[in-house]
């Protein structure tokens, strides 16, 4: 199971505004609670030089707009449909795959509370708001890597049921912050 996670920053330095996000055109869906992922969302072909099972490509994106006081942000935690692949479909390793896409949705609900306790300063905002974005989709990185390396890519079962309450635990620990 190998993770993707592409981070594409764009600055928009005349407008009063920036946009932290993937690319356009990825045909994608939202974290939600209630709809888990599925093998018919894996529509990318498996890629030949891997000997994963799966992969799965999630973003985590943020727009935000400034006045002359405050900002304003959006915050979205995706998946890629046409980026993500499965090659040994069944529901464990989809179990897995779904893992990484909550890890996603901690972190973006991590973001949201980093930004919410951001105070606006309007000399060094766009600085400092990349800093609080770039220091969440690290800990996002690390924390797919180590789910990965941890359970062997859901090989070690007992130490992939440990993640798994892991992620739950985290995701409710950050519940406050899901109203992104």
């Amino acid at each position: 199971m190998k993770i993707n996670s592409p981070l594409f920053v764009f600055l928009i330095a005349l407008l009063p505004a920036a946009t932290f996000s993937q690319p356009l055109e990825e045909d994608e869906l939202e974290w939600s609670a209630s709809r888990r992922l599925t093998w018919a969302d894996y529509k990318a072909s498996p890629d030949p030089d891997s000997d994963a099972a799966a992969s799965t490509t999630t973003y985590l994106s943020i727009e935000y707009k400034i006045s002359s006081t405050s900002f304003g942000f959006t915050i979205k935690s995706r998946f890629s449909k046409n980026k993500s692949w499965g090659r040994h479909k069944n529901d464990y390793i989809l179990s897995h795959e779904q893992g990484h896409f909550d890890i996603a949705e901690i972190f973006a609900r991590m973001l949201n509370k980093e930004m919410s306790e951001y105070k606006f300063n309007s000399r060094t905002y766009q600085k400092d708001l990349k800093k609080i974005y770039d220091k969440v989709t690290d800990e996002k990185e690390e924390m797919q890597e180590e789910y990965d390396r941890e359970t062997r890519h859901s090989i070690n079962k007992t130490k992939q049921a440990e993640w798994l309450k892991k992620i739950s635990d985290k995701l409710n620990e950050y519940s406050a912050w899901a109203d992104y």
